[in-house]
């Protein structure tokens, strides 16, 4: 159950990284979408988590830095994918 609501989170973070990149709402890449967003919720949402002093317990600042390290990743990810992989 942990998993799932791991993998949710993340594909949510990075759907809402691809909405404010402007990549629209239906993306055609979910693969890098769940990618994004599990890479910025481990470390965007560890991150803030930290330093706001919530530990690892889920709570909104770790929602927040999980959608912020989903667009850092996200951005960075399209900007060093070889040219013919961009669609």
């Amino acid at each position: 159950m942990l998993l799932l609501a791991i993998l949710v989170l993340g594909a949510f973070a990075g759907w809402l990284a691809n909405l404010i990149l402007g990549g629209g709402s239906r993306p055609a890449d979910w693969g890098e979408l769940v990618f994004a967003g599990l890479v910025g919720s481990f470390v965007g949402g560890m991150i803030l988590s930290l330093l706001f002093g919530d530990g690892l317990q889920l709570r909104a600042s770790g929602i927040i830095g999980s959608v912020i390290g989903a667009v850092v990743v996200l951005a960075v990810w399209r900007r060093v994918r070889p040219p013919a992989a961009r669609r």
